[in-house]
């Protein structure tokens, strides 16, 4: 027993020497003050706060960060590499794991680079642009209400992880009746969707609409006047205008400090400029601002929604036959009955499944405002179907960046709330 318990309370010099060895060069030389009065401390990758597997390494003077080394690539994948070697639709799939908080956007987003490589983004069925920017509106709630429940629960407050959680179920319904998965949707096809809105589906999405901005009320009953939640954000993480400009920051932690800038406004795409909706903006920068700023783009997103529900070409049942595929079989599959009873049909159909949509050469890039940020695509093509180079912009890495400019300063208890206002996803981060 004795031995054991020797095992277990080494000495904290022990510790910190070990964390020592354990860094590169590099690092070991950014920290050379470890022998002296200040201490290294690994955050991460295995924790809580961290909201997946990242590590920070923290040079701390008594409880203050004087450095902060943010170390990912503990999720990466490939998948800017698998892309190479795969069709454009056959990709479709792994934008599912990029944020996988909000899957829909991901597969919007990426099938809107593609269509504007093959010149086709324009030309869009307006009913599957109304079904697209719903799917989006109902990933933002969806990452929204995820990131403010796990932000509170790391400050504390555990009941708005529960509210929270109860209405992301809803959405995690509508998602399964809608795309037949619950998480990883794979939904948009490259030209449209995979299938229509089934019966009663704008029904639920109304009734949705309706509770979770009770919700999202109740939530802000919980939060936005406490005043040990006050204590723990206000003035805690502040992001200069200036300087989130400079550290590419986007989606709510830019808005967060003051720039209105939502690429639905600057750059529209789909139905978007069709739609009524407000960006809200911070005037702080703080935790407290970014929060304030998520809370109020949930309320506009459901607004978005609803506006969709009105005004979605052929309504719920789609008696009119709206069309939700672009009208060409070289980059839609055609109808199964055409391809059981007709040659062209057939050829088609056999192309695109085994070569993929025959993409001409250039390069492309678009993006989108995800829940996260910008979320953007470059596509370099040399003909085929196949890209010749892909390159995912991921607003949480780029987001992440600001960490070693924004910890020095803080105290160790207001990494967890730094850390929940960015709202990052390690999945998009890593890739």
């Amino acid at each position: 027993m004795a031995e054991t318990r020797d095992i277990e309370f080494r000495d904290t010099a022990g510790r910190a020497a070990a964390a020592a060895e354990a860094l590169s060069p590099q690092e070991t030389e950014e920290l050379r003050d470890i022998a002296g009065e200040k201490m290294v401390l690994n955050m991460g990758p295995s924790h809580p706060s961290t909201h997946g597997v990242l590590r920070i390494v923290l040079e701390l003077d008594g409880e203050t960060i004087t450095k902060a080394m943010p170390d990912v690539g503990y999720l990466h994948r490939g998948d800017e590499k698998i892309a190479e070697n795969m069709t454009y639709t056959q990709f479709i799939p792994y934008t599912d794991r990029l944020d996988y908080l909000a899957p829909l956007a991901n597969n919007v987003a990426y099938a809107l680079a593609v269509e504007k490589l093959l010149g086709i983004d324009r030309q869009l069925p307006p009913r599957c642009q109304y079904i697209r920017v719903m799917c989006c509106e109902l990933a933002r709630i969806s990452s929204h209400l995820l990131g403010l429940g796990s932000y509170a629960m790391d400050v504390g407050a555990m009941t708005v992880f529960l509210h929270t959680f109860t209405e992301r179920e809803k959405i995690y319904n509508l998602c399964e009746s809608l795309t037949g998965a619950r998480f990883t949707t794979t939904y948009t096809r490259i030209g449209g969707l995979s299938r229509d809105l089934p019966p009663g589906w704008l029904d639920q999405c109304r009734k949705f609409c309706d509770e979770v901005l009770i919700n999202i009320d109740e939530s802000e009953t919980l939060l936005t006047r406490n005043r040990i939640w006050m204590d723990r954000t206000q003035n805690i993480g502040v992001i200069p205008k200036d300087v989130a400009i400079d550290y590419g920051l986007t989606g709510p932690n830019l808005r967060g400090s003051g720039v209105e800038y939502d690429l639905r406004k600057a750059q529209p795409y789909l139905c978007y400029p069709e739609l009524e909706f407000d960006v809200p903006v911070g005037s702080v920068g703080d935790c407290y601002d970014r929060y304030l700023v998520r809370m109020e783009e949930m309320r506009q997103s459901v607004r978005i929604l609803r506006q969709c529900i009105a005004r979605i070409p052929g309504g719920a049942d789609n008696r009119t036959k709206e069309p939700i595929n672009v009208p060409d079989g070289k980059i839609v599959l055609p109808p199964k009955d055409k391809v059981l009873t007709r040659m062209e049909e057939l050829i088609h159909h056999f192309i695109n499944v085994t070569q993929g949509v025959n993409a001409p050469p250039g390069e492309v890039y678009f993006a989108a405002d995800n829940p996260k940020g910008e979320l953007g695509f470059y596509i370099n093509s040399k003909g085929g179907g196949t890209p010749h180079r892909l390159k995912i912009r991921a607003p949480s890495f780029v987001n992440l960046s600001i960490l070693p400019h924004l910890l020095p300063g803080h105290m160790i208890s207001d990494v967890p709330a730094i850390l929940g206002s960015l709202d990052f996803v390690m999945g998009e981060c890593d890739r």
